[in-house]
């Protein structure tokens, strides 16, 4: 794995990339763009967004990659979304998370050079080797309460997956729930899911899929949730492997949950990791150092090493970072510790409340590591 940053001080925009490039074999990027403030308006910075990603994607070392994924961490979306070209297309997510360094906008890219890109009953899909990789983003609603809107989400995402003979049990490995007013809002996602996964076979005794429900303010103001999804067709059974690290983390059931703590996806050349919204927790479910948001950060990062351990992996593989904070004055605080201990993995810093009140901070990340398996490369 080979991260690094590129800098366009015209601009005032600063990228961090991380990059798996294994010889005629697929190439993967992660990259988080950053830009200054500058005491701009939105219409200004985010034409340094655009510019900084034109320019990032004419680079000889990208040249030839395409744009899978693209998620935009909004200070307003509401009023920002309507000023983005790219909004509509169903592997581009945008959620109101602002950026904690002072910006407006910034947006985390998920790019892959050797894969047939295309667009298939509204979701983005990346092939190769057999495999298709299903991206659909920005899902929601705008009728009912937070569990009859989760409903129809799945519902919907269902039936776009039964068009690709994929189902959420068999094929979907990630996802990410968005909920306005996560403190009373989150319980409704969350009955509403544990419901659907019922009716899809997805139970405490067969697995469930890694996920992150958070905080976080869909464009559409009706909206209580907003659910982007991941999922992988022409894989083997054997190939996926849920991630528990019992000594530090409890089945998510035992607390009334339904989502994996993490998912590792096993190709012959690489191993994907996906590490769930992780926080300070224990493995009785206890929320660990109420009110220190220190000593939260250091048991979140822990548990997140045991998970990435139990793949067979560490954060040396970890592509890219998301941290959400309860408490805007936590940033400094926060910042500090990462550029400490990971100085190197791209990352962005959001405003976006933890589904419990007393968890002032979570991450998730995405590792990628070299494998020799008897499968097919990736």
């Amino acid at each position: 794995m080979k991260k690094f940053d590129i800098q366009f001080k015209d601009l005032g925009a600063n990228i961090e990339v991380s990059e798996f490039a294994p010889q005629d074999k697929v190439a993967e990027y992660h990259a988080i763009i950053h830009i200054e403030p500058r005491g701009e308006i939105f219409p200004g910075q985010y034409s340094r967004i655009c510019k900084a990603e034109e320019l990032f994607l004419q680079r000889p070392e990208i040249l030839g990659a395409e744009i899978v994924f693209k998620r935009y961490f909004l200070s307003d979306s509401t009023n920002q979304k309507p000023l983005i070209k790219d909004s509509d297309l169903p592997q581009v997510s945008l959620i109101q998370q602002p950026p904690l360094d002072g910006s407006k906008v910034a947006v985390w890219l998920y790019l892959a050079k050797g894969m047939k890109i295309s667009t298939q009953h509204n979701c983005l899909t990346a092939s190769h080797n057999g495999y298709t990789h299903i991206y659909k983003m920005g899902m929601q609603s705008t009728e009912g309460d937070s569990a009859a809107q989760t409903e129809k989400l799945l519902t919907c995402y269902e039936e776009a997956l039964s068009k690709f003979s994929a189902t959420l049990a068999d094929n979907c490995i990630r996802t990410w729930f968005f909920v306005r007013d996560v403190d009373t809002q989150y319980a409704g996602m969350v009955k509403a899911r544990r419901e659907n996964f019922i009716n899809q076979g997805l139970t405490e005794k067969t697995h469930y899929i890694a996920s992150t429900g958070i905080g976080g303010l869909p464009a559409e103001t009706k909206a209580l949730v907003q659910l982007g999804t991941y999922a992988l067709s022409g894989h083997k059974t054997e190939q996926v492997k849920y991630l528990y690290a019992p000594e530090n983390l409890n089945p998510t059931y035992e607390y009334g949950v339904t989502f994996e703590r993490g998912t590792c996806v096993e190709f012959g050349d690489r191993a994907e990791i996906y590490i769930s919204g992780t926080a300070s927790i224990d493995n009785k479910g206890n929320v660990l150092y109420i009110g220190d948001i220190i000593k939260q950060t250091y048991r979140m990062i822990e548990n997140v090493n045991a998970l990435l351990t139990e793949a067979e992996s560490g954060f040396n593989d970890v592509a890219q970072i998301v941290i959400y904070l309860r408490d805007i004055a936590d940033y400094q605080i926060v910042k500090d510790i990462f550029d400490k201990r990971f100085p190197d993995i791209p990352r962005i810093i959001t405003l976006a409340p933890v589904c419990r009140p007393t968890w002032l901070i979570e991450m998730e990340c995405v590792a990628v590591a070299e494998r020799k398996k008897n499968f097919l490369p990736f």
